[in-house]
């Protein structure tokens, strides 16, 4: 009894166990798990370039306050990422950036949808998307600005006549680029923006207007509308192995 006893005695108590200090342990698909909870906090960002021609004596004011309120009114009724971006107005065509959510920016070109075929006396005109980036990793700004190009630039040569259509959209990419890591830098939180004088500070990162007027009339490009009614057409993809030869007769 007494050597049973001294082996009973060797066993840990159950609650004493428990007081053992126990080093979490996670595995891989637990990481995974939790990374994909914290990305889904947030919806993903797209980014929108949009070129359009404007009507004769457009103010700045005039659009400033137009995307304003489309801004304030879908952030009222619906829940989304914020607007950042830029606004180039030049004397007779615009140059915008968006980034948000896919569902805001949807809602940024259904009005103006309804604009375009309700509103006779809309200044913005033959608007044309030019690129849409879906589930951008960060953001080219941190506010959305709006600058205007004062003064119209004299071009001794008009590159669109001797540039493809691919070479002016490798030119249109890369000068947005430039400009917008150029504004991230040089732009802190809560400014006024880049302000009306880029033209004077860095004129070679700005886009010749024949070239957003170009892109305005070229037919490759979509209209928001084409690209609402493609976006929300259901895909239909029929498959070799669906078709069949000759076709079923019934009896």
């Amino acid at each position: 009894m007494t050597a049973h006893t001294r082996k009973l005695n060797k066993k840990p108590f159950p609650l004493e166990s428990l007081l053992v200090p126990q080093v979490p342990r996670g595995n891989y698909l637990h990481f995974q798990e939790e990374k994909q909870r914290l990305q889904l906090k947030k919806l993903l960002l797209d980014r929108i370039f949009l070129v359009a021609e404007l009507t004769a004596n457009t103010e700045k004011k005039d659009i400033a306050e137009y995307y304003d309120q489309v801004f304030q009114s879908i952030s009222k009724r619906h829940l989304g990422e914020s607007v950042t971006g830029l606004l180039l107005v030049y004397p007779t065509s615009i140059l915008h950036i968006l980034e948000s959510s896919n569902d805001t920016l949807f809602r940024i070109l259904l009005d103006y949808i309804n604009h375009e075929e309700n509103d006779t006396d809309f200044f913005i005109k033959s608007m044309k998307i030019v690129v849409v980036s879906h589930n951008i990793p960060t953001r080219l700004f941190i506010q959305w600005h709006v600058s205007v190009i004062k003064v119209p630039v004299l071009y001794l040569d008009d590159v669109t006549q001797s540039q493809s259509l691919e070479e002016v959209i490798i030119e249109f990419l890369t000068q947005t680029h430039m400009l917008a890591h150029h504004i991230f830098k040089t732009v802190k939180m809560s400014s006024k923006g880049p302000g009306d004088n880029l033209h004077q500070v860095t004129p070679e990162l700005l886009l010749p207007e024949q070239i957003v007027k170009y892109l305005c009339k070229s037919e490759e490009f979509l209209d928001p509308k084409t690209f609402i009614n493609m976006y929300n057409k259901p895909l239909h993809i029929i498959l070799d192995s669906e078709v069949v030869w000759p076709a079923p007769s019934r009896f």
